[in-house]
């Protein structure tokens, strides 16, 4: 099946910088993926150019299967987007916010109240957008993007600066739209537990560059779950823990093993045998910042 978005050596620079260097992006029909880096790693650069708000330095997009440059319109007419905070009219109600947009681009008035189910804002839909909460305005402009029944919906940071409550909400309502509507979604993202638990396809950007694309049972493999071993001799315990046949990896004042290597009670039973001490025993998830490094160190390698 050809790729939704593909991008061929997409850059961009400014006169600073270069924020996005060669990237070469491939989002598959259906999918939701998960666009992932830290602030500043190009993400929202690189969202811009998909949409045609930002004038690439070089490269290619293909969205749909046509070149951006070329079909500009006919191409963003099926795109539906949420870049930064949404833009409301205050004053008016986020239903009339809606009718606003369905007059602007000639839609079905019926539309209104599908997208408002969709965001599940129907209760609040008469309600003073000024009035609404971070959260409900995320889901508002969600409801915008989705007025025009794109094929593709983009979004940047959609959980950024919500609440606990307000991210749960709208990670559920990421995670059910393929199922709803036939749609791609691709999201940009600075936290990788987030991105985890909505995306099937996912991408890791740094420094605008592209270190690792592909399935999140991929990213999974990649960077299995760890046990982390807190004790008072790492060097000695280091040791033994390779005398057992465990891949070791020193970092972050402790000492780290794959998860199921060995059971954690064997692993306890040797090291205070051995006369070492052992502060803590406890399985941690890969972190952004792990992955980052040993993405970074993979590449330098090559």
């Amino acid at each position: 099946m050809p790729a939704l978005i593909e991008t061929q050596a997409l850059s961009k620079r400014f006169p600073s910088h270069v924020a996005v260097d060669a990237l070469d992006l491939c989002v598959e029909p259906g999918a939701i993926y998960g666009f992932l880096g830290p602030n500043g790693a190009g993400k929202t650069t690189t969202l811009r150019m998909l949409l045609g708000l930002t004038r690439p330095s070089g490269g290619r997009i293909r969205v749909f299967g046509e070149d951006l440059a070329q079909r500009r319109e006919s191409v963003l007419r099926r795109i539906g987007s949420l870049i930064e905070m949404p833009s409301l009219y205050p004053h008016l109600s986020g239903h009339d916010n809606l009718r606003a947009t369905q007059i602007l681009l000639g839609l079905p008035r019926a539309r209104i109240d599908a997208v408002l189910d969709i965001v599940d804002l129907r209760a609040d839909a008469r309600r003073p957008a000024r009035e609404y909460s971070l959260g409900m305005k995320q889901r508002l402009g969600l409801a915008h993007a989705l007025l025009a029944e794109p094929e593709l919906l983009i979004l940047d940071e959609p959980t950024n600066g919500l609440d606990p409550a307000g991210i749960v909400a709208m990670r559920e309502l990421i995670r059910e739209l393929p199922k709803r509507l036939p749609l791609t979604v691709l999201l940009s993202s600075h936290m990788l537990n987030e991105v985890e638990q909505i995306a099937s396809h996912v991408g890791v950007i740094r420094g605008g560059r592209l270190l690792f694309q592909g399935g999140i049972a991929a990213l999974h493999r990649r960077f299995a779950p760890e046990l982390r071993i807190d004790c008072d001799d790492r060097e000695r315990a280091a040791a033994l823990l390779a005398a057992m046949g465990l891949a070791v990896r020193d970092g972050d004042d402790a000492l780290h093993v794959p998860l199921d290597a060995q059971p954690a009670a064997a692993i306890n039973r040797q090291l205070v045998g051995a006369g070492i001490a052992v502060h803590a025993l406890h399985p941690v998830r890969a972190d952004l910042t792990r992955m980052f490094f040993e993405l970074t160190d993979a590449g330098a390698a090559a």
